[in-house]
């Protein structure tokens, strides 16, 4: 029945810096309408999984973090360096891929991964 996610949806307290922070920190051309459409490329995974209220993957008070694809990590630690976005945790390697956070301007955490 389900064909993919339609679509990721949240307020915001600041419209604009956010917007700003995402098209400079991972490159998302945001459009006039204040959101943008990212087409999947072939090798792509949209992954929906549940977390205890209590689990510490990622903070408590946070209800959803977004996870995005990265085609090389190295690079994306390289331009987040340069614009001066620093890792809320440094590279994970693990048997699922590498991984980083980065924390975007209103504090939530965002995972960038390389499969």
């Amino acid at each position: 029945m389900i064909q993919g996610f339609g679509g990721i949806f949240w307020r915001t307290k600041n419209l604009e810096a956010v917007k700003k922070w995402y098209s400079e920190a991972l490159k998302i051309d945001i459009e006039n309408w204040n959101g943008t459409v990212i087409t999947p490329q072939l090798g792509n995974e949209t992954i929906f999984s549940f977390f205890t209220v209590d689990d510490n993957y990622f903070p408590t008070e946070q209800q959803v973090m977004l996870n995005f694809q990265v085609q090389n990590i190295d690079e994306t630690i390289k331009h987040l360096d340069h614009i001066g976005v620093p890792l809320a945790k440094k590279k994970e390697i693990s048997e699922y891929g590498k991984f980083i956070w980065i924390e975007d301007p209103e504090g939530r955490l965002v995972e960038l991964w390389e499969k």
